[in-house]
């Protein structure tokens, strides 16, 4: 009797916690990545419905570009805010496409892309995420890998324009610790 008495306790916890789901249930699906358009995308998706744009200036040979993509841009808290605050753009600086925005065609010159030199100001390092508000005016191009914590909390900052409220050390240790870093926990930790 007792060899199916646990079974028999198995089967009614299962049949119990299955019929309390609804029937039709399906879980809503997160995103798994960030939803990468083009910068011309970026530029006429602004026209209609305005956000910041985030975009990352890399290369094909650039190794810590691909670190970036492998250990930043796969964080769900990143790709969850990313994806709701901003419009995301790659952009190879290394490009032989001619990109138009609006009345400027924008054209390789020598190694580089022009739009890349243009939003790296000249300063051509890889990779470089650069920020832009939501009239594609510069807020700050930021040169560099970026830890996924330290990346989460730029894209904080610049996404709820604290950059207009206060600096960005204040920021980190105020405004993020209370607000935004519960999303994105310390490996290893859970805080």
């Amino acid at each position: 009797m007792r060899r199916f008495a646990l079974p028999l306790l198995v089967i009614c916890l299962l049949a119990t916690t299955l019929s309390s789901f609804k029937s039709g249930f399906v879980p809503k699906p997160t995103a798994s990545k960030i939803n990468w358009i083009t910068f011309k995308e970026a530029y006429e998706l602004n026209k209609k419905a305005p956000r910041k744009v985030i975009v990352d200036v890399f290369t094909d040979w650039c190794g810590w570009c691909k670190v970036m993509d492998q250990r930043t841009f796969s964080q769900p808290a990143i790709i969850d805010y990313v994806n709701a605050h901003y419009y995301a753009v790659k952009l190879n600086a290394e490009m032989n496409e001619d990109v138009t925005i609006g009345d400027h065609t924008f054209k390789k010159q020598g190694n580089a892309h022009e739009l890349a030199i243009s939003l790296l100001k000249g300063q051509m390092g890889y990779p470089t995420t650069v920020f832009m508000n939501e009239k594609m005016e510069l807020i700050q191009p930021i040169s560099g890998f970026l830890e996924p914590r330290t990346f989460h909390q730029i894209i904080t900052y610049f996404g709820g324009d604290f950059q207009t409220k206060e600096k960005f050390d204040d920021f980190k240790t105020g405004t993020y610790v209370k607000d935004f870093q519960p999303a994105m926990p310390t490996p290893g930790t859970g805080k």
